[in-house]
């Protein structure tokens, strides 16, 4: 008798494939960086517990963390065509019912839950969504119970494993434009045995409970966090507009001095978040200027069509004029590599006209990288060789591998440039962010 396959087994073609897809996406971001690595146990079983921004590409920023597999889990709905149910589960997605799918229905969760103790036991990572759903802010939604049903009766069923819930934040620079920097934390992993040792008078409900508050709280301490309230847009557009400023004042601290990069924007965006909730409480007045200032400056930079990356980075006159500099140098191949890149960009603009929420963007983005440009590459490859010499047509072909990246960072910077000129044109715009900083720093 032919044994059952499981999700978590080995698979060459598997194994192979995500060599792959890690490379593409390690290219669909200009940084991306793990924060934390060391905290993840080494003696038992593990369940990643992200937040969830950015659709398909939070699971792909959790597999390349390393080179271990890991099992998914997604909606159920998703595995109704058989096609599409056989590839996912090649992928090592189970599926899972939501509340939302009905009663009923959660209750089919029962055998998703025996699968997912029967990869633990195998000491296969296991990731799920606690929240269930995505959105893209700076900020987290409720945690549905599926996770921690799993973890109790996983911890039940092998009480001599030790079994971790992991919170992981994932922090991207960008929502929705491609090429963003993505930051991923790993934070202080709850030990369900223990857990549930310290809190012996506690019904399994109440422990549930109370281990979904721990979860909810460290998740929160490990991403850039605003309350998702009235005030989140005008609480964001504060925090872009003293990042810098931030980041100059945290140097001279002697816990933040040595973060560089999207470290200490991260800890001065969340220092900003703290400042301003300090100030509601002692001083409401001006926290209330506050946020009406960052409410008028985000509806008129929006309106305006400003980039953030105007208001949040301050470059010096030397490198723009490098930037100016290498647009211009690099004029006639992004030219020529905009038009060899147009047949991804104009299925994208197809496939976009199909998904109301634009998180999926970047998903649709980097899937169609991965699967034509290699297709476009062989096409363009076999047209130079019957062009040219073979000499010409192997550097025409090598030389167009990067078209992509390259033609993405040039208009890149180009609509930074743009952006920068409609900033500068407005003065009361530019004094809004100025009485920002004079209120956040007085």
């Amino acid at each position: 008798m032919a044994k059952q396959h499981r999700v978590q087994d080995n698979n060459l073609v598997y194994n192979i494939l995500r060599r792959y897809v890690d490379f593409v996406l390690k290219l669909s971001y200009r940084t991306i960086k793990y924060v934390g690595m060391e905290r993840i146990p080494k003696d038992g079983a593990i369940i990643f517990a992200p937040n969830h921004t950015g659709a398909l590409m939070d699971a792909l920023v959790i597999l390349a963390m390393d080179s271990k597999p890991k099992v998914f889990v997604a909606r159920a709905d998703m595995f109704k065509n058989p096609k599409l149910a056989k590839f996912l589960t090649f992928c090592k997605i189970m599926p899972i019912m939501r509340m939302r799918d009905g009663i009923d229905e959660v209750k089919k969760n029962n055998e998703t839950i025996e699968r997912a103790v029967d990869v633990l036991r195998d000491k296969v990572p296991f990731c799920i969504f606690p929240e269930g759903t995505h959105q893209t802010k700076y900020s987290t939604l409720p945690l549905a119970k599926g996770i921690f049903r799993i973890a109790m009766q996983a911890h039940e069923l092998m009480p001599d494993t030790p079994l971790y819930i992991i919170p992981v934040g994932i922090r991207y620079g960008s929502f929705f434009r491609f090429r963003s920097s993505a930051r991923v934390q790993i934070g202080e992993p709850i030990n369900i045995g223990q857990f549930i040792e310290e809190h012996p008078n506690m019904t399994p409900q109440e422990q549930m409970n109370d281990m979904r508050a721990c979860l909810e709280r460290r998740m929160q301490e490990s991403i850039f966090y605003i309350p998702n309230d009235e005030d989140y847009d005008a609480t964001y557009e504060i925090c872009a507009a003293v990042v810098k400023k931030q980041v100059n004042h945290l140097s001279n601290d002697a816990e933040f001095g040595n973060l560089r990069g999207i470290d200490a924007h991260f800890a001065a965006n969340n220092m900003t978040v703290k400042h301003l909730n300090y100030l509601k409480t002692v001083n409401p007045e001006l926290a209330r200027r506050l946020i009406t200032l960052g409410n008028e400056a985000s509806q008129l930079r929006k309106r305006e069509r400003i980039s953030l990356n105007s208001v949040s980075v301050k470059y010096p006159l030397l490198s723009r004029i490098l930037k100016v500099l290498f647009m211009l140098i690099t004029l006639p191949y992004t030219l020529v590599a905009t038009v060899c890149t147009l047949p991804i960009k104009l299925v994208c603009h197809s496939i976009f006209k199909l998904f109301k929420d634009q998180a999926f963007r970047n998903s649709v983005r980097y899937v169609l990288h991965l699967v034509l440009w290699p297709i476009l590459m062989v096409v363009y490859g076999i047209v130079a060789f019957v062009s040219l010499p073979w000499q010409w047509a192997t550097l025409v072909t090598i030389a167009l591998i990067p078209a992509p990246i390259v033609t993405h960072e040039v208009y890149r910077l180009l609509r930074i440039m743009i952006s920068d000129i409609k900033l500068w044109r407005r003065k009361d715009l530019r004094a809004k962010y100025r009485e920002i900083r004079e209120i956040m720093f007085q």
